[in-house]
């Protein structure tokens, strides 16, 4: 069997992040449902660590970051009108940090994430820092969708997590260290570039 290469490998695209100075920073669905309940996120509490770390360095580097927030209806766990679908606290949007709410697991789709972007010029350096939740859901389709408009994403694999889901063949259900493997595994084999932490991302 031959050894294992993804096909950003293959096609020749960039394996190394670009500078957190030449980026924008988006939080995607960093809201208190994934702190709680039902839908709480294995390893939450240190990827919240780690956004706000980020969101600290990406503050003081003055780039521009962009926070995403889920709705599905009022009643819902991503009511927006509620505490339940509030950003957390410790990763909440400062002065004029824009919020954008979204419908769907891809922060482009019905939203004006793109225009916003190529009007503050972002197109001229397409390049932006995926952080937030879930990773096999928002993060992945939102990273996919931003390759696919011309964008060179970064994720960050420390300031993402996920949970168990139940198994497609009706087995044992996918953990969900499992599945934040697979889900980077797979943004890295082309959508974008993956690192392990904050510490990985040039200034």
């Amino acid at each position: 069997m031959s050894q294992a290469t993804t096909l950003r490998v293959l096609s020749g695209l960039p394996g190394e992040p670009a500078p957190l100075s030449e980026s924008t920073l988006i939080v995607i669905d960093a809201q208190n449902t994934y702190t709680q309940g039902v839908m709480e996120l294995e390893g939450v509490a240190a990827a919240l660590d780690e956004t706000a770390a980020l969101l600290d360095r990406a503050r003081g580097a003055g780039i521009p970051i962009i926070h995403i927030q889920h709705d599905s209806g009022e009643g819902s766990p991503y009511d927006v009108r509620a505490e339940i679908g509030a950003i957390v606290n410790q990763v909440a949007p400062r002065g004029d940090e824009p919020v954008i709410v979204k419908n769907f697991p891809n922060a482009f789709v019905q939203t004006d994430l793109d225009s916003r972007l190529r009007a503050a010029a972002v197109s001229a350096s397409p390049n932006l820092v995926l952080a937030g939740f879930m990773t096999h859901m928002c993060v992945n389709s939102t990273a996919r969708g931003a390759f696919s408009l011309g964008y060179a994403p970064t994720v960050v694999a420390s300031a993402t997590a996920t949970r168990a889901l139940p198994a497609a063949d009706g087995g044992d259900p996918v953990s969900a260290s499992a599945l934040q493997a697979a889900s980077l595994a797979a943004i890295a084999d082309m959508f974008g570039v993956v690192v392990p932490d904050i510490k990985s991302i040039p200034d």
